[in-house]
């Protein structure tokens, strides 16, 4: 893919026709910002049935992937709250993990989770496991800040799960959630950009 955008659809602030990727990532910021305000923002009436509803919906998603080893996360700026499923999920054989950011510019490891964890603030005073190998999940759920209809996720710029997925020695089945007014008519996608296999809201 070429390192620039034709665009086609409307959209809040797109940049221009063939623009390269510095105007482009400007843009991811300038939207991303605006998203999160939004998401921060949602009535507490409205997280709670949204809520419900992604969280059917993953809990089916998840349901053939009982016994397997599911990467998730822990929610961070008003996002979708998974816990509650995947703690579910480990009832019935899963095991689970959580990322960890060993250092800026590089993959993700991923480290081995359940409720009784010791936990300590890493990076963004986002919770991780203190301790424990590395290992590779079969599937991830990821969150979205903004996503578009090919399945290609905004993030917060770090670039750490693509460069994670890129990475594995497997790769994962992904599948991102979060709410519908991340929706996006396209996100500009680049070379880097991996697109997620599916993608979970309330719609």
């Amino acid at each position: 893919m070429n390192e620039v955008c034709e665009l086609t659809g409307p959209g809040p602030a797109w940049p221009a026709a063939n623009a390269d990727w510095p105007t482009i990532r400007d843009w991811r910021k300038e939207i991303r910002e605006r998203l999160i305000a939004r998401r921060t923002s949602i009535s507490a009436e409205d997280r709670s049935a949204w809520s419900e509803r992604i969280s059917r919906a993953l809990e089916a998603a998840l349901e053939p992937y009982a016994a397997r080893l599911i990467g998730f996360y822990w929610p961070f700026r008003g996002e979708y709250d998974p816990r509650a499923v995947l703690t579910a999920m480990r009832e019935r054989g899963s095991r689970l993990a959580l990322p960890v950011i060993v250092e800026r510019g590089q993959p993700l490891a991923f480290r081995e989770w359940s409720p009784g964890s010791l936990m300590v603030q890493g990076t963004w005073k986002i919770p991780m496991p203190e301790s424990g190998e590395a290992v590779f999940p079969d599937l991830l759920v990821v969150p979205l800040v903004g996503f578009d209809r090919q399945g290609y996720r905004l993030g917060y710029g770090g670039g750490f799960y693509d460069r994670t997925i890129a990475a594995m020695p497997e790769r994962p089945r992904t599948v991102g959630v979060g709410f519908e007014l991340g929706r996006l008519e396209t996100i500009c996608p680049q070379s880097h950009d991996i697109p997620l296999e599916r993608i979970i809201t309330e719609g």
